[in-house]
C-alpha cells in the first residue's frame, strides 16, 4: 500500500479509536459472561483479592485462589462458597445467566508468589487438579514501609518479588495454553503510583511501574502475534481504604476532593472494565487528568502542584505508623 494512503488510514483509525472510546464514557457496554470459566486470583486471602473473588463467583465462575496466607484464604473460600450455595438455591448469577453448565468450585492453594520455583510448582497443581484457567488476576501486593535508606534490603527485593516480578512468574505459567487456544484474560492489578510517585515509597512506586510496563509490553506483544483473543486489563486505582497506606494524608482542606477509595468501589469500577474488555482503567477519572499533567508539565511545576495538595509528604505519617508499629512489636518482643 502507498505509503501516503497507509497514512490516510492511520488516521481515520486513530480518531475512530477515540470515538470509540469517547461513547464508552457515556454508554453502557454489555459485560461478557464467566459462567463456568475458571479465574485464578493471587493475593486473594484478603483485601481486593477477597472482594474479585466474590465478585466473580457472584457471576458463577470457578475460582482459583493463591494466597501466602492459608487461612486467610480458606476464609475467602468459605465466603465464595456461601455465594455458591445462594446462587443453587436462588439462581441468583449477576448478569442475567439462570443456567449454570455445571456446579461452580473454589480451589485453594497456598503460594508465595515471589518465588518463581512456589509460582511454578502451584500452577503445575492446578493444571493437574483444575485444568486450564482462563482469567489470570495478578493481584497480590505488599509494601515495606520503610524510607529508602532505612529499608532493609530485603524488605526491598520483597516489593519488586511480590509486585513485579510475580507478574512474569505467573503469565509464563499460564500464557502458553492461553495462546494455544487464542483466548484468556490477563489483568494487573496496579495503582496510580505506577503512574505518577511522592516521597517516601521508592520501592512501591517502582514496583508498581515494573508491573505497568510488564503488561503494555505484553499488551504489544499479543497485538503483534495477532492473538486478539487473550485480552489484557490495567487497573490502577487510587490509594484504596484497605488499610496498607494506614495514616497517608494529604493536606486537610484538599482531602475530601482525594479520599481514599472505598475497596467495594475499586472493585466494582474494576469489573466493570474487566467484563467489557477494557484495556485500562484509573479509579477516580481524575487520576487520568493527573497522568496527562505528569507529561506535559515541567518537573518544577509538578513538585508545586504536590506542595499545594499536600502530597509531597503525604506518605510520612503512613511511615512513622509503620515505623511506630515496628518499635511497639520489639518492645514487646524483648520484654
Amino acid at each position: 500500500m502507498n505509503i501516503a494512503v497507509e497514512f490516510v488510514v492511520v488516521v481515520f483509525k486513530i480518531v475512530w479509536s477515540f470515538v470509540l472510546a469517547g461513547t464508552k464514557w457515556f454508554v453502557r457496554m454489555r459485560e461478557k459472561s464467566v459462567v463456568g470459566q475458571v479465574c485464578l486470583i493471587t493475593g486473594a486471602g484478603s483485601g481486593l483479592g477477597r472482594l474479585f473473588a466474590k465478585e466473580f463467583a457472584r457471576r458463577g465462575a470457578t475460582l482459583v485462589l493463591w494466597d501466602i496466607n492459608r487461612e486467610g484464604n480458606e476464609e475467602t473460600a468459605e465466603m465464595v462458597r456461601d455465594i455458591y450455595r445462594k446462587i443453587t438455591s436462588k439462581g441468583e448469577i449477576i448478569g442475567g445467566i439462570q443456567d449454570v453448565p455445571c456446579q461452580p468450585q473454589v480451589y485453594t492453594f497456598v503460594c508465595d508468589v515471589s518465588k518463581r520455583e512456589s509460582v511454578y510448582h502451584t500452577a503445575e497443581k492446578v493444571r493437574a487438579e483444575v485444568g486450564n484457567i482462563d482469567f489470570l488476576i495478578n493481584n497480590a501486593g505488599v509494601v515495606s514501609g520503610h524510607h529508602l535508606l532505612e529499608c532493609p534490603d530485603e524488605l526491598i527485593e520483597r516489593t519488586m518479588m511480590v509486585n513485579c516480578h510475580a507478574h512474569f512468574w505467573t503469565t509464563k505459567a499460564f500464557l502458553p495454553k492461553m495462546l494455544e487456544q487464542n483466548r484468556g484474560h490477563i489483568v494487573t492489578i496496579a495503582s496510580t503510583l505506577g503512574l505518577f510517585t511522592t516521597a517516601g515509597v521508592e520501592d512501591y512506586c517502582a514496583s508498581k511501574f515494573g508491573a505497568i510496563g510488564f503488561h503494555e509490553s505484553l499488551s504489544h506483544e499479543l497485538k503483534a502475534a495477532d492473538k486478539d483473543g487473550i485480552k489484557m486489563t490495567l487497573v490502577c486505582p487510587f490509594l484504596v481504604d484497605t488499610g496498607m497506606f494506614k495514616g497517608c494524608k494529604i493536606r486537610k482542606e484538599m482531602a475530601p476532593f482525594f479520599p481514599p477509595l472505598k475497596p467495594e468501589y475499586c472493585v466494582t469500577q474494576a469489573m466493570r472494565a474487566i467484563l467489557t474488555d477494557q484495556e485500562m482503567v484509573c479509579t477516580p477519572r481524575a487520576m487520568y487528568v493527573v497522568t496527562f499533567m505528569k507529561t506535559i508539565l515541567p518537573f518544577e511545576a509538578i513538585v508545586c502542584m504536590y506542595r499545594f495538595i499536600g502530597a509531597d509528604k503525604c506518605m510520612y505519617p503512613f511511615l512513622a505508623h509503620c515505623k511506630e508499629s515496628m518499635n511497639n512489636n520489639e518492645t514487646k518482643i524483648s520484654s
